[in-house]
């Protein structure tokens, strides 16, 4: 008896969410109830239960039932990781301090699902709610549909202009070529003129999607085209400015120095640069500040293994920090965990930092591309 009453509830509970699911413009407890028959209480249970689980939702109290972030998540692409794309844009958006809000938003069939954002510095500001449905995000929709008419898209960029917003969107592609997410930088429209929005964070979101799709596995960034480039880009120096952005993303460097019996010795390590000088941590057990404190000299090298192939080169001294204030050391470690992580280090990680290191710039150098091909004689 107890096997058929748990059979009928959860056949009940899957008819509910298929209703639902067909009709994503919300049902009252009254259309559902000559449908799933049974009791009105038992029915309000189920409600409040699958509400509290986050598999529906309403739109204001006593409103119609919606489906909700954890139901609207099945229609999500199946082939595209969740965790690992939040991971990915929580710690690439941190890198930049964004003055409007940025979304991240995944197609389903009804529209655009936010799945989270990066609210803007500025204290008027669009503010999006993780897990609804949105139907009406052209900008974002056109990197997905973009035969279906304006807004047009350029230069992998989708902008739409509406009363109240300007929405800027650029395409997230795992393959490096088809679109399978979006962010979306949404401006308030009186702040902005459409091109001055465009001009002065077109790049930014752009490099945005694009560090998340290399993240996702893309090799190159080429969105909507039909096949891979055939050639990379040539060898060509970046500019100071150019160096300044890379340097602020979360890529790895590598620290060589000189070991005591003259052979050389390499350690990967996380950075932070201030337009001036590094400053890099050793944790307790690492050999290398031994050998930096006998030979200062070292070089560190920071590069991207995908397409534009950006590296920087610097050389200098390695000089022994004065031990840090422990507030001071709990921020260094923080700002480091965020970019490189995206999140807070635990409050143990700091007791396991042996020293800090500021490496004072001498040379400094960046390139972007590979060799210039021969050319034919």
């Amino acid at each position: 008896m107890e096997d058929l009453t748990l059979a009928r509830s959860v056949e009940r509970t899957l008819r509910l969410i298929e209703i639902l699911l067909a009709h994503p413009e919300g049902v009252t407890p009254q259309d559902l109830l000559p449908r799933l028959g049974g009791a009105r209480s038992s029915l309000f249970i189920l409600l409040k239960t699958l509400k509290a689980l986050g598999y529906l939702d309403q739109s204001e109290k006593r409103g119609r039932y919606l489906p909700g972030p954890r139901l609207l998540a099945w229609q999500a692409r199946g082939d595209l990781s969740q965790q690992e794309l939040l991971a990915a844009f929580y710690q690439e958006s941190a890198q930049v301090a964004w003055p409007e809000t940025v979304a991240l938003v995944v197609p389903i069939s009804e529209g655009l699902l936010v799945l989270a954002q990066a609210e803007g510095s500025h204290e008027t500001r669009r503010v999006f709610q993780v897990g609804r449905l949105y139907p009406h995000l052209e900008a974002a929709q056109a990197l997905f549909t973009p035969s279906s008419g304006p807004p047009s898209v350029e230069n992998g960029l989708a902008l739409a202009i509406s009363s109240e917003t300007l929405d800027l969107a650029a395409p997230i592609c795992p393959d490096g070529f088809q679109p399978r997410a979006a962010v979306v930088l949404s401006a308030l429209a009186y702040r902005w003129q459409p091109q001055a929005l465009y001009d002065q964070w077109g790049n930014e979101l752009r490099n945005l999607a694009a560090r998340i799709s290399h993240r996702l596995g893309a090799l190159t960034y080429s969105p909507f085209a039909p096949h891979p480039l055939p050639d990379l880009q040539p060898l060509e120096p970046l500019t100071p400015a150019q160096i300044e952005a890379f340097l602020r993303g979360p890529v790895s460097a590598r620290l060589a120095c000189v070991r005591p019996d003259g052979q050389p010795h390499v350690i990967p390590l996380w950075q932070e640069w201030n337009g001036r000088s590094f400053t890099v941590i050793a944790w307790h057990g690492s050999r290398w500040p031994d050998y930096v404190r006998q030979n200062p000299a070292v070089s560190l090298t920071i590069d991207e293994p995908w397409p534009p192939l950006r590296r920087v080169v610097a050389r200098g001294q390695a000089i022994p920090m004065e031990p840090l204030e422990p507030h001071d050391l709990q921020h260094l470690l923080n700002r480091l965990a965020r970019r490189y992580l995206g999140r807070d280090l635990a409050q143990s990680y700091f007791h396991q930092v042996a020293q800090v290191f500021k490496i004072e710039v001498e040379h400094l150098r960046g390139w972007r591309g590979l060799a210039n091909p021969p050319t034919s004689s």
